[in-house]
Order: C-alpha cells, then structure tokens, then sequence
C-alpha cells in the first residue's frame, strides 16, 4: 500500500498536471478564437453585400463605435502578439515550478498582465483611430488618406527600429532568461508585476510597428500576417541583430516610394 506521502506527492502531481493542461488549453483557445474572429472579420469586409457585418459608422461615432473598435483592436493585439509572448511564458513557468506549488496560476496572472498592457495599448489606438476618422483622415477601413502621412508613420517607425530605445525594448523581449532573472519577483503580485513589465517592453518594441496597420487597413489580414510574423522573427533572431535597422532603412525607402508613385 502506498505511504502517505507518496498518495499527497501524486495527488500534488496530479493537480500540476490539471493546471497545466487548463493553462494550455486556455492558451490554445484564446490564439484560435482571436485569429478566428479576424480571419470572419476579413471575409464579412469581402462579402459585405450578403453578410451582415458590425461595422463603425461613416459619419460621427457612437460609444457603441467606440467599444467595437476597441474590440476590435484588443482581440488583434492577442491575436498578434501572444505567439511571439510564449518563449517568455514557457520560461516563466518553468522557473515558477521550481518556486510555486502553483506555477500554472502564476503563470496565468503574468500572461493577463503582458495583454493587459496591450489592452492599454488598444484602447489608445482606438482614440487615435477615432480622431484620424474625425478628421477624415482614414477610410471606413482604417486607412490612411493621405500617402504623405502614411509616408511619415513609415519614416518614424524605419528610424525608431535604429533608436537605442528599440535595442533596449528588443532586449527586454527576446532574451526571456535574462529579463527574468533580472526582474524576478515571487507570488501572484510579483507575476502581475513582470507580467506589465514584460508588456511594456513589447510595447516600446512593437508599438510603431503596430501603428503601421493604418498604412493599409487595420483590418487588412494579409497585412495583419505579415507584422505578427515580422514580430515573432524579431524575437526568436535576437541575435540577427541587423534585423531592425535592415527593416528600418526598408520602411523608410518604402515610404520615398510610397510619396513618390501618389
């Protein structure tokens, strides 16, 4: 008959195990519900004509315009930056084991604080979305008008990826081993706590490269793709270190062609 603590070590391995497959599953699912919600977004824009879709007006906004924008914007920023948070979130939990009895839940509270910060972010985007859209700067599909302000978004985000403020950001987001030992705090309070500093890294990181979805529609999932992957690439090649400045001279030629061909 098993001793007693053999039944409480296996029941303590048992629960672990349980965390572990809910953090997975609840990981899973918010990854295939936010893609999902953008890949009908993008078909209902392409089949407007029979397909009812929850749109902002053309003319002055509602609060109801205002709340699904910022729907809108939160559900892409999980969808677009959760992938490239998991190297971090896998290295957490594991150094969490090896504190915690609860390293699933830590990890849980540090991965709702990283997208609570990106929900700041949203929030902020849609404010700037709704004063474009204002102004008349923007089409009904987040668009920019005017190639000569999407030329500079282009130019400012192409001379941030050259900036020491970049390097930094970089840094804090894609060497995960080294933020952690050097921003490690125990307990749930300590999670939430590098859970908002690891989110403002990726912010100071990835927040331009973000604004750059005005350039052909912030709901443009080829253009939605093609960022997350350009974000996942930057942090899993922290040691391409050509990487920001190449794209940077890239964004910044991309806006000379984009002025000169208006």
């Amino acid at each position: 008959m098993p001793s007693s603590s053999t039944r409480c070590a296996e029941a303590e391995d048992s629960t672990s195990r349980l965390e572990r497959w809910c953090l997975t599953g609840a990981f899973a699912t918010l990854l295939v519900a936010s893609w999902t919600y953008l890949f009908y977004e993008d078909w209902a824009m392409r089949h407007m004509d029979s397909v009812a879709m929850a749109m902002p007006g053309v003319g002055a906004w509602s609060a109801a315009d205002l709340t699904l924008v910022f729907a809108m914007w939160a559900i892409m920023m999980v969808a677009m930056m959760l992938p490239s948070a998991l190297p971090m979130v896998l290295i957490y939990r594991r150094l969490a084991a090896a504190r915690s009895a609860h390293p699933s839940r830590l990890t849980a509270i540090f991965v709702a604080a990283y997208l609570t910060v990106w929900t700041v972010f949203s929030a902020l985007a849609t404010l700037a979305q709704w004063g474009l859209h204002t102004l008349a700067l923007v089409t009904p599909s987040a668009i920019l008008t005017s190639p000569w302000l999407a030329a500079a978004l282009l130019i400012a985000a192409g001379v941030y990826q050259w900036t020491a403020a970049k390097r930094a950001c970089l840094t804090g987001c894609a060497a995960p081993l080294q933020f952690l030992q050097t921003h490690w705090r125990d307990g749930a309070g300590g999670a939430w706590r590098m859970g908002m500093v690891h989110g403002a890294y990726c912010v100071g990181c990835c927040g331009l490269l973000m604004a750059l979805l005005f350039v052909y529609g912030v709901m443009n999932l080829v253009w939605i793709g093609a960022l997350a992957a350009y974000v996942l690439a930057e942090k899993l090649l922290p040691t391409v270190s050509w990487l920001p400045r190449a794209t940077g001279v890239v964004l910044i030629g991309w806006a000379v062609v984009l002025v000169a061909w208006r």
